[in-house]
């Protein structure tokens, strides 16, 4: 599935999301360690391969990292590794050269695989509850990761909107200073536009 055509549903899953959530936030079940005054920052110092890699408070967010950047982030402390790339993504070993569930569970760190893409793996705001279970029972920081971080990008926006409260413009504001783009319309109407949500 290319990127162009997953931007309609990944917007699908903000919304319903937003629709679904409860009126009150979760702002008080976990620290995120996030400075709101703040945009992601990109991390350029680790070793290993990783397509993009962005941290915002305690979450590593990124692309597909190899055996390297794994052993880096597990001397960084993190204790949990998302993986939302599907199965199909992941069992292709010629972009993918190495178990990474195996990898990540002989480092100590739990691997917890979220995978979204595809009629099989449809976004939905169930993906975003068991991200934010991961964040809640994991203390220290955690890595997401997709191919390039857009996904990664998103499941983060939408959780900001579900757990803290956030307005879905600034979670997205969020979400484009890492790996999302421009959305298809902008670009050709030449926008910069703002989400509403409909209730």
């Amino acid at each position: 599935m290319s990127r162009n055509n997953v931007v309609p549903a990944l917007l699908l899953i903000l919304v319903a999301t937003l629709v679904s959530a409860d009126e009150t936030p979760n702002t008080a079940a976990v620290s995120i360690g996030l400075n709101e005054e703040s945009l992601p920052r990109e991390v350029t110092e680790y070793s290993g391969e990783i397509r993009g890699l962005w941290r915002d408070g305690r979450v590593y967010i990124g692309g597909q990292p190899d055996e390297s950047a794994l052993k880096h982030f597990q001397a960084q402390g993190v204790g949990a590794v998302v993986n939302l790339r599907t199965p199909e993504e992941m069992d292709d070993r010629e972009r993918v050269p190495y178990d990474e569930a195996a990898v990540v569970s002989e480092l100590g760190m739990e691997y917890i695989h979220i995978p979204l893409g595809g009629e099989e793996h449809p976004y939905t705001p169930e993906a975003v509850a068991r991200f934010a279970d991961v964040l809640h029972r994991t203390e220290g920081p955690i890595l997401v990761h997709c191919t390039v971080g857009w996904r990664a990008s998103y499941i983060w926006s939408a959780y900001l909107v579900t757990e803290h409260g956030f307005d879905i413009n600034t979670a997205m504001a969020r979400g484009k200073a890492m790996a999302i783009g421009d959305l298809p319309i902008e670009g050709l109407l030449g926008l910069d536009l703002e989400l509403t949500v409909v209730n």
